[in-house]
């Protein structure tokens, strides 16, 4: 590949052999893959070829893809309907297509219902999944009977701009959302700190007639921005509701700055009355506060693991017969064999063809300390080369890596909402229409007592009364709870699970790969003295090959492989496969005594057989090394008065060994998963069990327990049927787990008591006129920036 040819669209480099070009002002200009020769031709046909006249190239990270008058066209949107572009966002599964969209301009949980609702009538939409707190919707269709176009135009519709999530285009949002508050909330600051001294002048008696009037007409000077500019997004948002027919709780905000506004206004101009510009002011900049802190609090919630993203070079080295060439790596396809230079970043996921390896997984895993690989094992987009050149086979690219999979569930998580979630979006709704109706009857009942106050007093109450610390009680505290977790390497799949662990008194764990690392060598063996060990060993790696076990993998280096046939797998037990016509077995003791019931093993500890239906062919002890933190881990929970319970499918003699040594008390080994599910659901009688696992034998109870925990290793990372997964390895995530869970749900009701209080305490002053505007605005914007700090401290790194 030329250094010197560069795709005309994008200016990536352009892969040797590929010949795509598109005519752009009576030039062939060339093009680096399908997706850009589809936009290029799209941008000609619609007679924009001036954008790319007149675009900046001098930072190509920041180059303009598509032209503004394409940003959301009919035939823009059309562009993504094309199988080439779509593979860079679009997952593939069961016959279904699924992706993310991104979202601009959602605020509460009443935009998220909206676009829902919305979205859910079209036909051959399966799921749709609105994450109001990550501005994102998560939607699975039918192609055969939607198009992504009609998906996106429908969102359209109701006023909002949706566009397919990337991850490179995270920043750069968030950058435009930032700039947007810093710019709205510094128009409403310097408004406010002029109009508050303007007001400090009026609250002189011995002020005359002509100054009071220049005064006013100044306030409603500085006041005007505030409203034309800083309080738009509040009117945008109240108006979608109201064409909904639903309410939100910028309904009453916009309700009190609109009238507050008005009415001052009218009072200026006729020169009678009362002014409340400093109010307007005040509570915008109050109000957009709250907003910008919520936002740094979702950003700094969904953006530790989708910046890593950004770490995936956009060039790799792909072999090519005996020779290597330099391509985009999105345009890599399973098979395909790379090469990564020591120090390089991995960009997809793959199998290492080297012998050896080593990789650093910090970035994924939180784990400092450089990882073995030896051939045949997987290696991670994300992770870093720490030795010699490697060869690695891709088995997965895009949106199938395990990082895109890792910041899949992640928005999952933040996507979900809890019960007390659910319960806080179903009450500020009613409590916004209860504002509503309080305010309808103090007026009518004011207007008997004092017709003059009033107006006043009405605004006073929507001001103070305005649900917004009530909306944020509960997200806010989830985002910090998630955003702390990731930091630890900690990765909640099922955001439930923080209500649910603080209920939790005992804990089932897994022995193999859970309690002990995973980390399989063979020790102790025996073998049928009429066999040839090679040819035994040939057997073992050749059926242990189809294994997804951590056992399976010490013998998978054991020696060559054999063509294998009419494999099964019996969770728990074994492998039953076929060689040269001979039907042989591995696995448990008890899998083997199927065949040879009079079978007696010849060593003590040896927990893998090897067996033809003639006779049984050798024995392996395959021992694993216990977690470093396991005991201090068990010593932890005991200490808070958990019950620790192992269950495990190994042998009586090897579980004990390991619960004495870690002081386990009550042991239930040699169980199958069927047997472990039946002893977990005795338990569970008793209460509410955490079940910990490692992911791969432990679905079925996974699944059953009332929370579970796994770790990362890969593939059962994808499969799991687990709440939360441990990225980094560490038996002690289940500390931090349950401490986080346990501050999460405290800071909760105390924004929750905070929220109720506070209203349940203003709400007669504002109605019986005790409280005044300015006091109810000062008082509402200072409970919500007090829910918002309070969540903030969540969000905070601690060991």
């Amino acid at each position: 590949m030329s250094d010197s040819l560069l795709c005309f669209h994008c200016h990536q480099p352009v892969p040797r052999g590929l010949d795509l070009k598109v005519e752009i002002l009576d030039r062939m200009e060339p093009m680096c893959c399908y997706g850009c020769q589809a936009v290029a031709q799209t941008i000609v046909d619609q007679g924009l070829v001036n954008f790319y006249k007149f675009r900046q190239l001098d930072e190509t990270s920041a180059l303009p893809l598509i032209p503004d008058e394409l940003s959301t066209s009919d035939l823009q949107l059309n562009a993504y309907d094309e199988p080439d572009i779509q593979k860079e966002f679009v997952q593939s599964e069961q016959g279904q297509l699924e992706t993310t969209l991104a979202v601009e301009g959602m605020t509460c949980a009443a935009c998220a219902w909206l676009i829902e609702r919305q979205v859910r009538t079209l036909e051959g939409v399966s799921k749709v999944v609105v994450h109001a707190s990550t501005d994102r919707v998560h939607v699975r269709w039918d192609p055969e009977q939607q198009k992504l176009s009609e998906i996106l135009r429908a969102i359209h519709q109701v006023g909002y701009k949706a566009l397919p999530f990337q991850h490179a285009d995270l920043e750069e949002s968030y950058t435009k959302q930032r700039r947007s508050y810093i710019m709205r909330l510094g128009v409403a600051g310097v408004a406010s700190m002029q109009t508050m001294m303007v007001a400090f002048g009026l609250y002189y008696d011995d002020i005359d007639d002509a100054h009071r009037l220049y005064f006013w007409w100044l306030s409603l000077l500085f006041t005007a921005p505030v409203i034309v500019y800083s309080c738009q997004p509040f009117f945008a948002n109240a108006w979608r509701a109201l064409r909904a027919r639903t309410l939100n709780m910028d309904v009453p905000v916009s309700l009190a700055m609109i009238f507050a506004f008005v009415a001052s206004f009218y009072a200026t101009l006729t020169d009678t009355g009362e002014i409340y510009y400093e109010c307007v002011t005040m509570f915008a900049f109050f109000l957009l506060s709250g907003r910008y802190l919520e936002l740094l609090a979702r950003q700094r919630a969904i953006t530790h693991a989708a910046n890593l993203m950004k770490l995936i070079p956009a060039i790799a080295e792909r072999k090519v017969e005996e020779d290597w060439e330099r391509i985009i790596v999105r345009e890599l396809a399973v098979g395909d064999i790379i090469r990564v230079q020591p120090g390089d970043t991995i960009p997809v996921d793959g199998e290492l063809v080297n012998a050896t390896g080593w990789c650093n997984e910090a970035q994924l895993t939180g784990e400092s300390r450089p990882i073995a690989k030896y051939a045949g094992d997987l290696v991670y987009a994300g992770s870093i080369n720490q030795d010699s050149p490697m060869e690695i086979a891709v088995t997965a690219t895009h949106q199938n890596t395990l990082l895109a999979k890792i910041i899949h569930m992640q928005d999952h998580a933040l996507g979900q909402k809890p019960r007390i979630v659910r319960m806080a979006d179903h009450l500020s709704k009613y409590f916004v229409l209860g504002t509503l109706i309080v305010a309808s009857f103090t007026y009518a009942a004011w207007m008997f007592v004092d017709p003059d106050r009033a107006f006043w007093v009405v605004l006073a109450v929507l001001v103070a009364t305005c649900p917004c610390a009530l909306s944020l009680a509960a997200p806010t505290a989830m985002s910090g709870a998630v955003s702390r977790l990731n930091q630890h390497g900690i990765l909640l799949k099922q955001s439930d699970v923080v209500e649910k662990l603080p209920l939790i008194r005992t804990v089932c764990v897994d022995k193999t790969g859970t309690l002990t690392e995973g980390h399989f060598r063979i020790g102790d063996s025996w073998y049928e003295a009429t066999e040839d060990r090679d040819f035994i060993n040939s057997v073992a790696a050749s059926i242990e090959s189809y294994s997804e076990h951590p056992i399976s993998r010490p013998f998978k280096r054991l020696a060559p492989s054999q063509n294998v046939s009419a494999v099964e797998n019996t969770t728990g037990a074994g492998l039953t496969a076929q060689i040269n016509d001979t039907n042989y077995r591995i696995g448990s003791l008890s899998f083997i005594q199927a065949w040879h019931p009079n079978f007696s093993s010849p060593l003590r500890d040896a927990n893998v057989y090897l067996a033809t239906k003639e006779r049984v062919l050798a024995a392996w002890c395959v021992n694993d090394a216990l977690r470093k933190d396991t005991h201090e881990t068990i010593q932890w929970l005991q200490g808070r008065d958990f019950e620790v319970v192992m269950l495990t499918g190994d042998l009586e003699s090897r579980a004990h060994e390991l619960a004495q040594t870690v002081g386990i008390n009550r042991v239930h080994a040699e169980l199958s998963p069927q047997d472990k599910l039946a002893v977990l659901a005795q338990i569970q009688s008793q209460g509410a069990v955490l079940m910990i696992g490692d992911g791969i034998n432990d679905g079925p109870v996974l699944a059953q327990a009332d929370a579970s925990v796994t770790f990362a290793s890969g593939a059962d990372l994808a499969q799991s049927g687990s709440d939360v997964v441990i990225l980094n390895g560490e038996l002690a995530g289940v500390r931090q787990l349950f401490a986080t869970s346990s501050s999460a749900r405290r800071i909760i009701r105390q924004n929750f008591t905070w929220a109720l209080g506070y209203n349940a305490l203003i709400l007669p002053l504002a109605v019986t006129g005790y409280v005044g505007p300015l006091l109810a605005m000062l008082g509402m914007s200072m409970s919500s920036l007090i829910v918002m700090t309070n969540s903030l401290r969540l969000a905070r790194k601690k060991g």
